[in-house]
């Protein structure tokens, strides 16, 4: 059975950091694009960062460029973003998802998490 899970969510002050994992198990993550989304209340859904493990491409929002990263451990089967600088707005519940690489981000999900939640206080 396909699994992804997140972790590393938590409250940190504005200007902190936190990294995030997305585990994952039941397919071949070699294969795959993660997504990492978010999800605040009363907010559309926002792509966030994306690594593609079938080439390394990396995409990031305008909103978080320059302070997230995105990496991708296929030892560990494991996707890590971290998360510097944060802000305020960066306040949400964060997902991770998985797509066919061969499809690229941006791409209905195949399979996602049930997110970790990250507040960032002011």
């Amino acid at each position: 059975e396909a699994q992804l899970v997140e972790s590393g969510g938590g409250l940190v002050q504005a200007g902190g950091s936190l990294r995030l994992s997305c585990a994952a198990s039941g397919f071949t993550f070699d294969d795959y694009a993660i997504d990492w989304f978010r999800q605040a209340p009363g907010k559309e859904r926002e792509g966030v960062s994306c690594i593609n493990n079938t080439d390394g491409s990396a995409y990031y929002a305008d909103s978080v460029k320059g302070r997230f990263t995105i990496s991708s451990d296929n030892a560990k089967n494991t996707v890590y973003l971290q998360m510097n600088s944060l802000k305020p707005e960066d306040t949400a519940v964060y997902y991770c998802a998985a797509v066919p690489g061969r499809l690229g981000c941006h791409h209905p999900y195949d399979y996602w998490g049930q997110g970790t939640q990250v507040t960032v206080s002011s």
